[in-house]
């Protein structure tokens, strides 16, 4: 069975993380990327502490594998000569730069879509095309201060806390492919009209937040920062340390907070009147998350998570990336993939985390040198005649 984008072809104006992942996730899906980078490439490319990793990162391998690179110089005529016969034969433009940039280089969404009517155009950008902040530079981390996820983990009574992975870039890349893949499926299903698509990262970190947002919005709940406390506000649905390692335990049903009580051998913990109900252990909290840190103190982590899994409540030990990766957790899953780098040697990169029975995400090609593909992909398309608007290029 073909990949669901199989046939698609997707020119990408993007760099760094939230671009990239955007067309990252449609190429692992079958679409053909073209990456057009300026002469200084991807600023990706260079992110890392090794100097012999630079060129190559590995954050750049992990989001840019298969993908092909064209080499334009967007300010010459005749850069801009040649991105035109690519945006000619593409069905689908992803692109990250400040608003108004691409318009100025004479590609925003009214004249890319004249050059190739059906077009759709996904515009990725920190705070949206019309937002008041437009014109605000704007990164991961500085979205995470504006958006108020800096103050949603952490405790009320520490400073700002950032998250500590781009998670605004990857969020925004993610919503962009599900709202490219959106606009694909309403082209071919309603007529063959292209689509412009606005994905701002504040917007996007929003909604990722939308159990802190919407409360707000519906009766004006402000967040209080609880740190490792369950969003249930529940004692039993927190981090503990044991006598090994630390281990987090979601019991948030009277039935698992009975269980919980049982395997630590504390059952007469719920004949106590303050802690009896949900209720009572929320208003006793302290007393009885020490009645349990007296009680993980006796075993491991990973001892408690056995026995706590065979009871029925929910456990895992606080586990590095390292841990889950030795461990095998995720082996089987199609998680990682085996990738051929330019050098002749593969590396292991994380391919989209989810699976389809036939046809499903799959990369095998690693990232291309700067340019490599430039003179072979120019070639090719400008001898190629324009497309129709609802042709699906091959």
């Amino acid at each position: 069975m073909h990949q669901p984008l199989k046939g698609l072809k997707v020119i990408d104006f993007t760099h760094v993380v939230a671009g990239p992942l955007c067309t990252h996730f449609l190429r692992l899906l079958g679409a053909e990327v073209i990456k057009v980078e300026s002469p200084a490439g991807d600023p990706l490319r260079n992110y890392s502490l090794v100097p012999e990793e630079r060129g190559m990162a590995p954050a750049f391998i992990g989001i840019n594998a298969g993908t092909t690179s064209v080499v334009l110089d967007l300010k010459s005529e005749e850069g801009r000569a040649a991105a035109r016969h690519l945006i000619a034969s593409s069905d689908i433009l992803v692109e990250n730069f400040r608003p108004g940039v691409m318009a100025r280089l004479g590609f925003g969404f009214e004249e890319a879509r004249a050059i190739r009517p059906g077009l759709i155009y996904c515009s990725v950008s920190g705070f949206g095309l019309d937002s008041p902040l437009r014109d605000h530079p704007a990164i991961d981390q500085i979205v995470q201060s504006l958006s108020g996820l800096m103050l949603v983990s952490g405790k009320e009574s520490d400073g700002p806390m950032r998250i500590g992975i781009p998670i605004v870039d990857t969020f925004s890349g993610l919503l962009a492919a599900f709202s490219v893949v959106s606009a694909v499926v309403q082209r071919e299903r309603f007529g063959g009209e292209g689509q412009f698509v606005d994905v701002a990262m504040l917007d996007a970190t929003m909604v990722m937040m939308l159990s802190v947002v919407n409360p707000f919005l519906i009766n004006g709940t402000k967040h209080v920062r609880t740190g490792n406390l369950g969003f249930s506000r529940a004692p039993t649905a927190d981090t503990f340390p044991t006598r090994k390692g630390d281990i987090t335990v979601g019991a948030v049903q009277q039935v698992q907070v009975e269980r919980l009580c049982r395997a630590l051998g504390c059952s007469e913990l719920l004949e106590d009147q303050r802690f009896a109900t949900g209720d009572n252990r929320i208003a006793n909290a302290e007393a009885f998350q020490a009645e349990l840190r007296s009680a993980f103190a006796k075993r491991s982590a990973a001892e408690w998570v056995k026995i706590l899994a065979e009871t029925g409540v929910p456990a895992g030990e606080v586990c590095s990336v390292e841990d889950v990766l030795e461990r095998g957790w995720v082996d089987g899953r199609d998680l990682r993939m085996r990738v051929a780098m330019p050098e002749g040697n593969t590396v292991e990169i994380l391919n989209a985390g989810f699976r389809f029975a036939e046809g499903g995400p799959r990369l095998e090609d690693g990232p291309p040198p700067l340019g490599a593909h430039t003179e072979e992909i120019l070639a090719e398309v400008m001898r190629s005649p324009r497309p129709d608007s609802n042709q699906v290029q091959d």
